[in-house]
């Protein structure tokens, strides 16, 4: 319990500093730490996915943080736009572009790049995986030295532009590109990385206009932050995604939406600019997420598709509000134990996790349902029951399974689940740091 607002500011010079390198094991500068007070209480929140920094806030009662907000990419949107690729990357530059598998042949994205590149020497490097792996990665950095590249473009979804990053960030190291990995949400000390660009295929991670990745290494899955990383541009044609199977633009959708609700539901902080674009992202999703699911010729629900799943991850709603990636940190362990893709984890988790943090998050998830799923009939507990049910049933409707039985993980399974996140240090999770293994095994077994 706190005296004074000076132990709040006491407490960010040295307790909470203390805790948060226990935490992530750095000094950096870097280190995105918000303390607030709420009831006398210090809680520890991390602003990680994005660019932006909160400090330290005296009030008793919650408020807005004080956030620096930091975006500097580019966005080109819409359908046929890449014969302006000439003018966004310097004539003389030897470029790399990077991609999957075939899907960026089937679209005609990738012969659009190699045209738009014009006469400038291009290197190409295929077979980043979905969940890309670092021997993968590290593959391309030997490719980027040995040829002299000085500017990558990644031409997919989350897990190329991911990709990218990283190895923008590596090629400009000569050794221990492993320690990359290992700096929790605080940015590598290194003061370059090669400049990138990204054409985006498949919205879902937001990373074509933030800082953030997600490395695959010894079968974790592994955060690496850097403003270094952000695309210089990202060109963002909706016209792209035709092509995807129906699976990967229902992953797309959960992944975007779960996005906006870790930014989203925690506690009131009278963010309301933040709450209403959260919220009219969520209803867009909602609205043209289903179209865009069952309907591969409907490019107007696909635009709108797209540039919600830029808004839900480029710092914007992220900026001066609690966050809450516990189901990120959960769903990841399960994509990296079982193989299950990405966004379907989040959806599995969230409703689970919502359910089991009722009592928490209880202002927010009713805000949520009147707001968002429009529930005005019945007491505040079943308003938010059903909007628990709802996003499940949202869910459900793109075909996700949201039992952990349907992926054969068994009580055994989650055992294992929550030993690897200890192992990680995944111990102490949501926008108050109170959510414990325990509760991990519980939201688990009763997605079971």
């Amino acid at each position: 319990m706190l005296n004074s607002c000076c132990d709040v500011v006491n407490i960010a010079s040295g307790k909470v500093r203390t805790l948060y390198l226990e935490l992530v094991g750095t000094t950096s500068q870097q280190s995105k730490v918000v303390v607030c007070r709420q009831e006398d209480t210090a809680f520890i929140s991390f602003n990680f996915w994005l660019g932006s920094i909160m400090h330290i806030s005296k009030q008793k009662v919650p408020t807005m943080q004080n956030f620096d907000f930091y975006n500097p990419t580019h966005i080109i949107f819409g359908q046929q736009r890449l014969n302006e690729l000439d003018k966004l990357i310097p004539c003389d530059a030897k470029v790399m572009v990077l991609y999957g598998g075939g899907s960026v042949k089937r679209n005609g994205a990738l012969n659009q790049v190699l045209e738009g590149l014009g006469s400038r020497k291009v290197v190409e490097f295929s077979g980043i995986e979905p969940n890309p792996q670092f021997t993968t990665l590290m593959r391309a950095v030997d490719k980027v030295q040995s040829e002299d590249i000085d500017f990558l473009l990644a031409v997919g979804g989350g897990s190329v532009m991911d990709g990218t990053k990283f190895i923008a960030l590596a090629s400009k190291i000569e050794e221990n590109h492993e320690s990359l990995l290992f700096r929790g949400f605080v940015s590598p000390t290194q003061h370059s990385a090669l400049p990138l660009g990204c054409v985006a295929t498949l919205p879902a991670t937001g990373s074509e206009m933030n800082m953030s990745s997600v490395v695959t290494y010894q079968d974790q899955k592994y955060p690496v932050m850097s403003p270094l990383t952000y695309p210089k541009f990202s060109f963002l044609d909706p016209t792209f995604t035709q092509t995807l199977p129906q699976e990967q633009i229902a992953n797309g959708i959960a992944d975007a939406f779960v996005h906006v609700v870790e930014q989203y539901i925690t506690y009131p902080v009278n963010a309301k600019v933040q709450d209403r674009i959260a919220e009219g992202v969520l209803q867009t999703l909602i609205e043209e997420g289903p179209t865009t699911y069952a309907n591969n010729d409907d490019i107007e629900a696909r635009e709108n598709f797209m540039w919600s799943a830029t808004m839900a991850l480029n710092g914007v709603i992220g900026s001066g509000v609690p966050q809450d990636w516990a189901t990120h940190m959960i769903g990841h362990e399960l994509t990296a134990m079982y193989g299950i893709a990405h966004g379907r984890t989040l959806a599995i988790v969230l409703p689970y996790l919502l359910r089991e943090r009722k009592k928490q998050k209880r202002a927010k998830l009713l805000q949520f349902a009147e707001r968002v799923w429009q529930i005005t009939e019945g007491s505040d507990d079943e308003k938010i029951d059903q909007a628990i049910d709802r996003t499940e049933a949202f869910f459900n409707s793109l075909d996700i399974v949201t039992k952990l039985s349907h992926y054969n993980i068994d009580n055994d399974g989650i055992k294992t689940v929550v030993q690897n996140m200890e192992k990680m240090g995944l111990t102490a999770l949501s926008e108050t740091r109170d959510l414990g293994l325990d509760t991990v095994s519980r939201i688990l077994r009763s997605a079971r």
